[in-house]
């Protein structure tokens, strides 16, 4: 198993630092590692093996060796590694809402669990939108694969992520004119950036769809 740094995670410490925000971003950063191990051991446990683990600047990214004979396994009209897609997919925010059910239950001091309650439920809606590949993406992506399988469920959660980003974009800048809080800018940028990014992939997916259903089309009009 392979582990690297992003080296960028060093300009998101100098720029929250210059933006008094760096606590409040260290305290995000530890428990969005927490929630991403969620991630680790709902997958080791459904017998997925980690292929790579990266340090960035909002947590970790874990992924899977993805094993071939797995998507042989029907269910319905999607996989068997659908499922467990859909499973360590929520067991990130399942983690954080487990972290705050604790708090809840132990005494601790009241500031301290203000910013632990306000960084989980933070972390948990961030990354329940359905905007691939975010957790509610990826979760979202794997019900419509099961339904309309893999071609459809890449179409459909492209359109949903692009939609539900303009949503977030409006109501983000919003709150940034009101709050004045860097942060945000930063976040909408994130998910603007990895948007962009699985959107070009999604592209390349496409043209090599389309080439295979011509390539079928040909052989079955010989």
């Amino acid at each position: 198993m392979k582990f690297r740094i992003d080296l960028k995670i060093f300009l998101f410490f100098i720029l929250f630092c210059f933006t008094n925000q760096f606590q409040n971003y260290i305290v995000i950063i530890l428990f969005a590692i927490i929630h991403e191990i969620g991630h680790l051991v709902a997958g080791i446990l459904l017998g997925m093996k980690p292929e790579s683990i990266e340090l960035i600047p909002y947590g970790l990214r874990i992924s899977f060796r993805l094993i071939p004979k797995d998507y042989n396994k029907k269910i319905m009209n999607g996989n068997l590694l659908a499922l467990k897609k859909m499973i360590v997919a929520i067991a990130g925010p399942i983690t954080n809402l487990i972290i705050i059910i604790i708090c809840g239950n132990i005494k601790i001091n009241m500031f301290l669990y203000l910013i632990i309650i306000y960084a989980n439920i933070l972390l948990i809606i961030f990354n329940l939108l359905p905007i691939y590949p975010l957790d509610g993406g990826r979760f979202l992506k794997e019900i419509l694969h099961i339904f309309f399988g893999k071609n459809k469920a890449e179409k459909y959660i492209n359109i949903i992520s692009f939609i539900t980003l303009i949503i977030v974009t409006i109501i983000s800048s919003i709150s940034i004119y009101y709050i004045k809080n860097i942060a945000v800018f930063i976040a909408i940028l994130f998910l603007w950036g990895i948007y962009i990014k699985e959107d070009i992939i999604y592209k390349k997916k496409l043209k090599i769809y389309n080439l295979i259903i011509k390539t079928i089309e040909i052989e079955e009009n010989k």
